[in-house]
């Protein structure tokens, strides 16, 4: 099974039909073909396809290779100024454009939370911030994360506190949650409430935490994935009726915005990538990506993968 999804390159050779392509273009690769003609193909969520073809996703290999063939459609060419290392990184920014603007439909002005200070989590923070919202708080355990997160696209941060002995994950979450929102001044209504909380992290205290900070009457997107069974308060979904909406990749219109923020200067991708490696050296930067950093000790935000025909310093 060949790995990879993140991915950029360069035209090798069009079709007959194709138009909007011609070779030597550098284009951002979107790794999922779906089937086109299924009802939530046709309705506009062609994320959901039960027939999506993703790329690394058993049995499909993915985009680690010298040729990768794509439908001309998922091929988004690259303005000038923007390098195949950005390209490469449009997939994870479409994720969190996904996420925060498509679902989450943060407003300017709006307050919003991130779970997990990882590379999705601070993409949704730095789409926030290009959306106009007036406070992004990050929230992590780990505190060069957060640190990186405040100088990145974060207004606020929060370390959640140490857990106690016996606390169980409800009793933890609600006094997480509690001190959260005594620490950054966040009230449940009116102009210090938190209109919408995105979970990046995909840990069950997370999103239990996110339950007592959302503000009543707001939204939750989760978009990073954890464990199946999740015990929540539904009380507390219920009588704050909040809006809890999972979040799956990316659909129509998400990677031409992606792109867009990048080339208008609204979202600086440059500071996450931290590594970079040829392509002789993949297996050494999976494995840095795995253990979160590298040999050297350097913590690992986002690690780029140069082509085979390239040096790192092409990118």
């Amino acid at each position: 099974m060949i790995l990879g999804h993140e991915s950029a390159g360069v035209i090798a050779s069009v079709g007959s039909a194709v138009r909007h392509l011609k070779v030597g273009d550098r284009v951002a690769v979107e790794p999922g073909a779906s089937c086109r003609v299924c009802e939530l193909c046709k309705s506009g969520q062609y994320e959901l396809c039960p027939y999506m073809a993703f790329a690394a996703t058993p049995p499909y290999d993915g985009t680690l290779q010298r040729y990768y063939k794509v439908p001309a459609d998922l091929a988004y060419a690259l303005p000038e100024g923007l390098t195949l290392e950005e390209g490469a990184m449009m997939e994870p920014l479409s994720v969190a454009v996904h996420s925060v603007y498509k679902l989450g439909s943060l407003r300017a002005c709006e307050s919003v939370i991130v779970f997990g200070c990882g590379p999705v989590g601070l993409l949704c923070m730095a789409v926030a911030k290009a959306s106009g919202a007036s406070r992004i708080i990050g929230v992590d355990i780990v505190s060069s994360r957060l640190d990186f997160a405040k100088q990145y696209a974060a207004t606020d941060i929060f370390l959640p506190p140490t857990r106690k002995e016996g606390e169980t994950n409800l009793e933890y979450s609600q006094r997480s949650g509690k001190e959260l929102k005594q620490k950054l001044n966040i009230s449940d209504r009116g102009k210090d409430a938190i209109d919408l909380v995105v979970d990046a992290s995909g840990a069950e205290v997370s999103i239990q935490t996110a339950l007592y900070a959302i503000k009543t009457g707001g939204r939750i997107i989760q978009v990073g994935f954890g464990k199946p069974d999740v015990t929540i308060d539904i009380g507390m979904l219920m009588t704050k009726e909040v809006k809890y909406q999972g979040s799956f990749r990316y659909g129509p219109g998400d990677y031409p915005l992606a792109i867009s923020l990048v080339a208008q200067g609204r979202v600086d991708l440059k500071p996450l990538i931290t590594h970079r490696f040829t392509f002789e050296n993949a297996k050494v930067a999976f494995e840095a990506t795995k253990t979160g950093k590298s040999e050297d000790g350097k913590g690992v935000i986002k690690a780029i993968i140069s082509g085979p025909d390239t040096s790192v310093d092409d990118l």
